[in-house]
């Protein structure tokens, strides 16, 4: 499984099937809710590597908040503390931070 088809299968997971874990590989990870805005997020690994993923708050300035505000299903990834991708409705967009930290294409 490439980091892309790993991204994408987080998401459709934790997002659009609502589901209460999301399972990698051998691995099972818990779909958790954070505590002020109530967000789907989850904490997973990638060949040794720690993601981090988040659903987009609709409620903020963003261009992705405004899709998730018309009812698009957006989840933010993020590594080693910097944003490097989202899916939205199954679809991949990485961010420049993808290349810069040498995540695998």
């Amino acid at each position: 499984m490439t980091l892309e088809e790993a991204l994408i299968s987080v998401w459709q997971q934790a997002l659009a099937d609502a589901r209460p874990a999301v399972a990698l590989g051998h691995r099972r990870y818990r779909v958790e809710f954070t505590r002020a805005k109530q967000l789907h997020s989850v904490t997973f690994s990638y060949e040794r590597r720690q993601f981090f993923g988040i659903e987009q708050n609709p409620r903020t300035g963003s261009r992705w908040a405004k899709l998730a505000s018309e009812g698009q299903r957006i989840m933010q990834f993020s590594y080693k503390s910097r944003y490097v991708a989202n899916v939205s409705e199954g679809r991949l967009f990485r961010y420049p931070a993808w290349r810069s930290l040498k995540l695998p294409e």
